[in-house]
């Protein structure tokens, strides 16, 4: 037996409520070869397709091309949200109905395969097209490739120009002590002195992937190589946290500032000069304040201090391995790795394509934020690396916003991480 109910939801942060409600073991994972008949009706399991819109490209335009080109497949549509995408995994494997193909976040490959939840692929799949080498380390295990890269999505710095320009200030920083200085010069305060204005909103894009981008900025990884050893606890996390500490200590920088998801940003509403950000704000843009655009007045860069790095997230296509029609669910994964599918779906979202054959669609040509990343892959960094990832990711935010909103030190606050982290690898 590969793995429990227990097994897995110890696995994922989510032990607690299996003891609580004593659930019992599942079957195991007998692995499916995938060189059957391509027939039978499988399950996909996507947070990638979300609304009327991506529901129509998915089932409009994306399933019937596959259709057209595997007759004998029949795929059944289960949608969810990227916060509801664990917990669905995790209760589709306790109750022994693992989707036959799932789409996964940037660093959940390790936690999945690791419990043999995953088929393997074809390495030659990675050559098909002309992946770029950062997008494709996510997709691999063990030296194995587990998944292909659909689309990508990075945290970047973007800023007002015009905001800038009012300040004196004609380039964005070039380190931490530039970012510091300019987010107190930018900061503007009411009669009273309250913030009206931050000079810098690190706030708004989840605090966990914010201080990672950070942490990378500093030259820190999260783990080892092996994904067995803490490495994030040192002077260069501990630095990282501390700047969000300094900037709200300067009042450059507020808690309170953010935005809700799908709501005009801070940096849209001038109640930022400057904000940690997705590259899909560029399609945010367009559609809720198109001038600020059409008059450049928004630029983006890449956070820099002792190195510039760009976190890379994003959304990879894989295979159960205990589908009962491996064929055709390894189709479905080789369809939604092509370009093809690839360019509508990052269209779509505001996304980044990994193929560089993509780099001349008029899609990257025409926005700004994309091209950027996709200009500066050579420094982007990923989220993840051990097998305990989707344990220790549960309690990155809530251990790091102990020491933003006063209750400890940015040191005590990577260091509980660092025990808490510790604590679930050694349970691998």
């Amino acid at each position: 037996m590969e793995y429990t109910r227990r097994s897995v939801l110890t696995a994922l942060g989510l032990g607690a409520v299996a003891a609580a409600t004593g659930c019992s073991a599942s079957g195991g994972t007998t692995q499916a070869a995938a060189d059957g008949p391509v027939e039978g009706e499988i399950s996909l399991l996507t947070p990638l397709f979300e609304g009327s819109t991506g529901k129509t490209l998915l089932e409009g335009k994306l399933l019937p091309a596959f259709k057209q080109k595997n007759p004998n497949v029949t795929v059944k549509v289960d949608y969810t949200t990227y916060s509801a995408l664990n917990e669905k995994i995790t209760t589709s494997l306790a109750g022994g109905l693992m989707p036959d193909v799932v789409m996964l976040g940037v660093g959940w490959i390790p936690p999945f395969a690791h419990k043999k939840v995953l088929a393997p692929l074809p390495d030659e799949l990675a050559k098909r097209y002309d992946y770029e080498d950062r997008v494709l380390e996510p997709s691999r295990f063990d030296g194995k490739l587990y998944a292909l890269p659909m689309v990508l999505d990075t945290r970047i710095v973007t800023y007002r120009k015009d905001l800038f320009a009012e300040a004196g200030i004609t380039a964005p920083p070039k380190d931490w002590a530039e970012l510091r200085s300019m987010a107190k010069e930018l900061a503007r305060t009411d009669a009273s002195g309250k913030l009206t204005r931050v000079g810098f909103d690190p706030f708004s894009i989840d605090l966990r992937q914010c201080w990672e981008t950070f942490l990378f900025a500093n030259d820190g990884n999260l783990f080892d190589d092996a994904g067995q050893q803490v490495r994030f606890d040192d002077e260069r996390g501990v630095e990282a946290l501390q700047l969000f500490l300094d900037v709200i200590k300067d009042k450059s920088a507020d808690y309170s500032f953010k935005s809700s998801a799908g709501q005009p940003t801070t940096l849209q509403q001038g109640r930022s000069a400057m904000m940690m950000s997705n590259n899909s704000l560029w399609v945010q843009l367009k559609k809720q304040n198109p001038e600020l655009l059409a008059e450049d007045k928004v630029g983006a860069f890449i956070l820099a201090n002792k190195v510039p790095a760009m976190l890379q997230g994003g959304t990879m296509v894989a295979r159960s391995a205990s589908t009962k029609h491996a064929a055709a669910a390894q189709a479905l994964v080789e369809f939604m790795g092509t370009p093809e599918s690839i360019l509508p779906t990052a269209e779509q979202r505001g996304s980044v394509p990994g193929v560089q054959d993509l780099r001349t669609s008029d899609y990257v040509k025409n926005n700004g934020f994309v091209k950027l990343a996709l200009d500066n892959m050579s420094k982007a960094r990923s989220e993840g690396g051990t097998a305990a990832w989707m344990e220790i990711r549960e309690k990155i935010k809530t251990t790091l916003e102990t020491a933003v909103v006063g209750k400890r030190t940015a040191k005590e606050a990577i260091d509980e991480l660092a025990n808490l982290s510790k604590e679930a690898i050694s349970r691998l």
